[in-house]
Formats: C-alpha cells, sequence, structure tokens
C-alpha cells in the first residue's frame, strides 16, 4: 500500500536502541577493558561495573582503586553525552538513522577536565553510575555523574567533567 510507512513494534525499536548503546560503548576501549555495561530504562542510562579483583587498589579493606573510580565515572559521563546524539540520530531518521544501524558513530565527546570527590570507600560489590548533563552546547557541555554500589542515595564517588563535543561532521 501507499502513504506512510507502518510504525515498528515497541521490541524491534527497543532491540535496535539496545544494540546501537552496545555498540556505542564497544568504541570505548577502556569501558570494554574495565568490563563497564550500559542498561536503558527509556532515555536514562545506568553504568554497571561489575566487581573484579583488577578493580581493587587497597588489598587490605579491600577498596576500589582511585583511578578505575574516576575512569568509570568519566566514561559514564562521556557515553550519556554521545548517546544524546546517537538518540537524536535514531530518532530523526534517515541517514543519520541509516549510519547509527551501520555502526558509524558520531566522535565521542573529549574530556577538557574532570573533577572527581571520593566520599567513602569503593569496595568489591558492582558499582552503579548515573549522568546528569547540567548544559549541553554545540562545543562545550558540563556533566555530573554519582557511582553508589548499594543505596543510589549513598554514593561512594561523584564528579563533575567538562567535555568539548565533537563538530558536526568532524
Amino acid at each position: 500500500s501507499h502513504g506512510r510507512p507502518r510504525p515498528e513494534p515497541v521490541q524491534v525499536v527497543k532491540a535496535r536502541r539496545d544494540a546501537a548503546l552496545a555498540r556505542l560503548v564497544e568504541g570505548v576501549p577502556f569501558a570494554t577493558f574495565l568490563g563497564v555495561r550500559f542498561e536503558r530504562l527509556g532515555d536514562e542510562l545506568t553504568a554497571r561495573l561489575p566487581f573484579d579483583d583488577k578493580l581493587i587498589g587497597n588489598p587490605i579493606l579491600p577498596a576500589m582503586h582511585g583511578g578505575a573510580t574516576g575512569a568509570f565515572l568519566e566514561i559514564a559521563a562521556q557515553v550519556e553525552l554521545a548517546w544524546s546524539a546517537v538518540w537524536e540520530r535514531m530518532e530523526a531518521g534517515g541517514p543519520g538513522a541509516e549510519a547509527i544501524e551501520r555502526g558509524d558513530f558520531p566522535p565521542m565527546p573529549r574530556t577538557i577536565d574532570l573533577t572527581v570527590d571520593y566520599l567513602r570507600t569503593g569496595l568489591p560489590p558492582d558499582a552503579y553510575a548515573r549522568a546528569v548533563v547540567n548544559r549541553a552546547g554545540r562545543r562545550y557541555a558540563s556533566v555530573r555523574v554519582e557511582a553508589w554500589q548499594d543505596e543510589r542515595g549513598r554514593p561512594f564517588a561523584a564528579a563533575v567533567g567538562h567535555f568539548l563535543m565533537p563538530r558536526e561532521g568532524a
């Protein structure tokens, strides 16, 4: 029949978005090394850092290494920023969405600076993080991110990062 294409089933759209998110994260080598995964609920992303012995900085406590914690927060912030651009292209359809389908993602935002507050010891259970974009302009973005383990209301680390956004077509 002519006219408008029929809308895709919700499961197909969800699977496509989940696959795009997984491919985006695979494009961040350190995220792959650390084992960082992302779960999507609607348009909200939660980063998950599965516990691994390689993350321990102080084996006596045992405490998560500060570098692993900082990297986890930075990855959560970068993927949040990148995902919003990917999401917009997928929603808009056309050539931008087709590029995402092929795995052709826009470049990742580049970190200008990241200030981490270590609030308490990161322990062996899995860690989670959620990033909130405070400001996103064409060239610059500011993101706040918190990491927790057992209770979201009791973060063990928090950060604010500033990022240089990739130029369109760059």
